[in-house]
This record gives C-alpha cells, structure tokens and sequence, in this order.
C-alpha cells in the first residue's frame, strides 16, 4: 500500500523541510565567512557578491506576456534585472533584451526551494500565496513586489494570496479600496500601493495596431472559461459545448491552463467528445493574441480574459450565470459586490440555463447591440490607468523603491 500524504501536510512537511535546510544553510555560510575573514589576515570579504538587484519571478510561461513589456522598458534604461522562470519551454528564455539575464529554476518545489533562499534586493512577480504554501519570503530579500496578471478585481485570488507582499502595483482606484479593506479586516500592515495601469494590455494595444483584425465569412466563437467550481464546465458541463456546435459558428475551446492540472480528468473527457474538426478547434497558446484576435465573441464567467477581450479589442462578450462562490477567495473578506461582477452586464449577455438553448440567438444579439460598445470605453477608465505608459511607470516605481532600500 502506497503511503499517501494530502496536499496540506505535504506542504507542512515541506515547509520544516526547507526551515531545516535554510537553518543549516545560514549557519555554513557564516561559518565561512568567519573562516575567511580569519584566513585573511582580519580583513573584510565581500559575502554579497552574489547579490541580485531586481529578480522577476514568473511561475509559468504564460506570464511572460505580463512582464516582457516591463522587461524592455528595463532594457531601454540599461537596467540589469535576473528572470527566474519556472517553465523550461518559457519564452523569456530566448528573449532579445541584453539586459535581461532568463534562468529556468525548475519546476514546482525546485523553484520555491531557490527562491525561499534568494538573495536580492527586490523581486517582483505576479504569483500570489507568498509565505502562505511553499514560497517562502527570504530573509536576504528585502522587498517583495506584486502585479496582477488581469484587469479585475485585486481580491479574486485564493485566499490570502496577496497578503505578505510588501507592495502592489494596480490598474485601477477601485482595487486600492480592495486591498485596503482586506488590510483592516486581517489586521495586517499596509502595503505600498501604485496605480501603474496594466503594460501587458498595452503591449497588446500596441500589437493589435499593427495587425489588422483577421477577417471571415464564418463568425467565430471563443470559449474561455477560468477553473474552479464557479466556472462554467463545472456548472454547464459539456451542455454548453453541445449548443454551440449547432449554431454553425466556427468554435474555438481555451480552457484556463489551470484546468489542464486541476480537473484534468474532466478537460480530457471533453476533447474526447468534441475533438478538433472543421468548426471545432481546442487552443493551448501559451500567447493568447491570435486566438482573441480572430474571435468575433467571447463566451466566459469571471476570468479576467473577457476584459482582455472587451477593453483592448473592443468586441462584445457572452458571460455565464454561475452563481460565483466567494468563499474559496480573497473576495469572501469583502461585502459589496464585486467590481467585475458589477461590470459584466454593462458589456455583454447573460447566458444562463434558460436561454442555453437559445445560444445562437444571444450570440446574434449582442454583436449587434450598440451599447456594449459606449460601456466598454467607460470601463478602461476605470480599470485601465496610464494607458500606453504602464512599463514606464511600472519601472518608475521600482528605480524609486530601489533607491530607498539603497
């Protein structure tokens, strides 16, 4: 009988794990340091010379979208900065910026082990649960900076997942609100706040400019659902696939990354019912442009891709009733409704189980509803600041935290 152990005592036991290791560690360098300071006469060793300035840490290749536009703007100001991905086919590791020195640290544990012993003046990365499961803050890293990966609501990471970052850099006013309420609810020291805008949403601005929007006969159907039990597989299940393939759109399925590991068995049942063919393709991208590009509509629930989709291509998107359940998120500590679920009926339908059925006909109507359109440009004001300058005042912020911990 294999010996099981579930995933909160293994990350317990990892966690006294790593503190053993980290003990001995410290304890052996100082050592070292002694022995050297002794065998050279009483003079001073440089034991920092392995020292990073700034470490960008991304926990999977998806996110390079997310920093490359920070990390040119890095390159421009001939600024060094040390890239740790935890994906080994990560583009970022081929990248062009001189500047910019991409490491694959190994994937999961391996990663956090390197990181929990990290010696840097500031990190920044978009992986929340720091100091809450394995990532551990290192005691040689003096700050640690958070920016989100989509334009919603701050609190809709699992819980605690913001917590111990000493900062966080935001798209829009409404999530400093977020942030400072989960402070005051938890008791926890407030964090260092920049509304920055979002450089990925830029860069992808920038790219839809000089590409022009790919044009067909056949409408084009893009099905994005997030993971989790408010998605809409796990409410609709293959019922909402089944619908679209009557309508005679061309379908396209892009399931969150996460779904691929965590309801595994459910994706591959999927794509054995409905595999690829004419008007039915399942997309894994690690770069979503062209994928939204090519899509007339956008079918999802709360995943921040629909605001990807509405606010930099400015097209109209579908999302599900699905009855959203606070309780597995940050979102739990906060009693109003949030701001993305607040958002959602102003650019697009609602697909719920009485008009499923009726799935051709909804997507017919929004297309050619008018007022999505003058909705979604009240939108980027509200979540979308510096549009075009968001890298610029991304690095902006991180030169001026640098030069305090100088």
């Amino acid at each position: 009988m294999f010996l099981y152990i579930d995933p909160g005592t293994g990350s317990m036991l990892f966690t006294i794990l790593i503190g053993i290791i980290g003990t001995l560690a410290f304890f052996f360098r100082t050592l070292i340091v002694k022995l050297k300071f002794v065998f050279t006469g009483g003079k001073k060793t440089n034991a920092s010379s392995e020292r990073e300035s700034i470490v960008i840490f991304s926990d999977d290749k998806r996110y390079w979208s997310v920093f490359k536009p920070i990390c040119r703007e890095f390159n421009k100001r001939n600024i060094k900065v040390k890239y740790f991905t935890a994906s080994e086919n990560d583009d970022a590791l081929k990248n062009e910026f001189e500047n910019i020195e991409a490491e694959f640290i190994g994937e999961n544990n391996k990663a956090f082990s390197k990181l929990n012993f990290l010696d840097a003046k500031l990190v920044l990365s978009t992986t929340p649960g720091l100091d809450v499961y394995q990532w551990k803050r290192s005691k040689k890293v003096n700050y640690y900076l958070h920016i989100p990966h989509a334009a919603s609501d701050i609190s809709l990471y699992r819980m605690f997942g913001i917590d111990y970052y000493d900062g966080v850099l935001l798209s829009g006013e409404y999530q400093v609100d977020e942030i400072r309420r989960l402070e005051s609810a938890r008791n926890l020291p407030a964090k260092d706040i920049e509304v920055v805008g979002i450089p990925y949403m830029d860069d992808m601005l920038d790219r839809l400019k000089m590409n022009s929007t790919v044009q067909s006969d056949i409408k084009t159907v893009l099905l994005a659902p997030s993971w989790g039990s408010s998605s809409i597989f796990s409410k609709y299940g293959s019922r909402v696939i089944e619908e679209l393939t009557k309508t005679g759109y061309h379908i396209i399925i892009r399931p969150h990354p996460q779904s691929f590991i965590s309801e595994a068995e459910m994706i591959n049942e999927l794509m054995i019912k409905y595999p690829d063919s004419d008007l039915l393709e399942w997309n894994r991208d690690a770069d979503n442009f062209n994928v939204l590009n090519k899509s007339d509509i956008l079918i999802s629930d709360f995943s921040g891709v629909i605001f990807d989709f509405a606010l930099v291509y400015d097209k109209p998107v579908i999302y599900t009733d699905t009855e959203f359940d606070k309780s597995p998120y940050d979102a739990w500590w906060i009693d109003d409704e949030l701001w993305t679920i607040s958002a959602l009926p102003k650019i697009g339908e609602k697909l719920d189980e009485d008009n499923l059925s009726n799935i051709k006909d909804l997507i017919d109507n929004c297309m050619e509803n008018n007022i999505y359109s003058q909705n979604r440009e009240q939108l980027r004001t509200e979540t979308w600041a510096n549009i075009g300058a968001g890298a610029e005042k991304t690095v902006d912020f991180i030169i001026n935290k640098l030069n305090e911990i100088d």
